[in-house]
């Protein structure tokens, strides 16, 4: 069986029974980097109270450069047979993090897998963030290179949903100056360092905060929520409002292939 582990995102008293009784209980422990969980295995036995033994496993780095190597025909008996549980490096797998790949291979081989649920920096920034509103958008982390963010973000801007994104220190205050050339008057929510000693979040309208933000220490992962865009939206066209049109047909067959995907020439016999 392979268990998807979630793992704190800061605060080590975070982590669940379950998940500590899965890394016991694991014969192989398949992490984004194995230096990373080794330590963090080492920190539970020295402050959790709860032992478990590194030295009877077999740890394998699967990261997101490597991830479909393990999903060739000799890992399904493996996955079978042991006790193997995924961890990334904090939080939860398959979010903004490997292991997609991973539970997609088990569903096609009738591997047992289980996700245990834990913490995440996405919905906890979402219940932190105070905006009433129950759709949200997670896209994660924008393109790195400037020239391949604009197009993305100025479409996140006018988003009808709350649209959550991660962001590194090291472009965060990129972020700040890209949003408030977009919409000074935007208003966003803030937040770096979740469940760790530096924790700090900051809300309101982008032209009002961004000056605080510049000034604090940005070290740290962020994450930025964007307000939702109210649209007030009619009903939607419907493939019949069309051939009501007193339009020629030719008109309405080519407005029904967009509409349908279906060839004009199709469409238009059928009129």
């Amino acid at each position: 069986m392979l268990t998807f582990v979630p793992t704190p995102i800061g605060n080590l008293e975070d982590i669940s029974f379950r998940s500590l009784q899965a890394l016991k209980d694991a014969e192989l422990i398949l992490a984004e980097d194995t230096r990373v969980t080794k330590q963090l295995l080492n920190l539970i036995n020295q402050k959790l109270n709860f032992q478990i033994n590194t030295d009877s496993k077999q740890f394998l780095s699967v990261h997101s450069h490597n991830e479909t190597k393990f999903t060739s025909d000799q890992f399904i008996n493996t996955f079978k047979e042991q006790n193997c549980a995924y961890v990334s490096d904090a939080g939860m797998p398959c979010v903004s993090d490997p292991g997609a790949i991973l539970v997609n291979f088990c569903i096609q081989n009738k591997i047992p897998y289980d996700v245990i649920p834990g913490a995440n920096a996405l919905l906890t920034a979402y219940a932190m963030c105070g905006f009433n509103q129950k759709e949200f958008l997670f896209y994660g982390f924008l393109p790195h290179k400037a020239v391949n963010r604009k197009s993305p973000l100025a479409s996140l801007m006018n988003n009808e949903y709350l649209t959550i994104l991660y962001e590194s220190p090291h472009r965060i205050i990129q972020l700040l100056d890209e949003i408030y050339a977009l919409d000074p008057q935007k208003e966003v929510f803030l937040v770096k360092e979740l469940t760790k000693i530096y924790q700090r979040s900051f809300k309101g309208k982008i032209e009002d905060i961004i000056d605080e933000v510049k000034q604090s220490d940005t070290r740290g992962e962020w994450v930025v929520i964007l307000n939702s865009v109210e649209k007030n939206l009619g009903e939607h066209l419907t493939n019949e409002d069309i051939k009501e049109l007193n339009i020629p047909p030719k008109q309405k067959a080519k407005l029904l292939s967009k509409m349908t995907g279906k060839p004009v020439k199709e469409i238009y016999e059928s009129l």
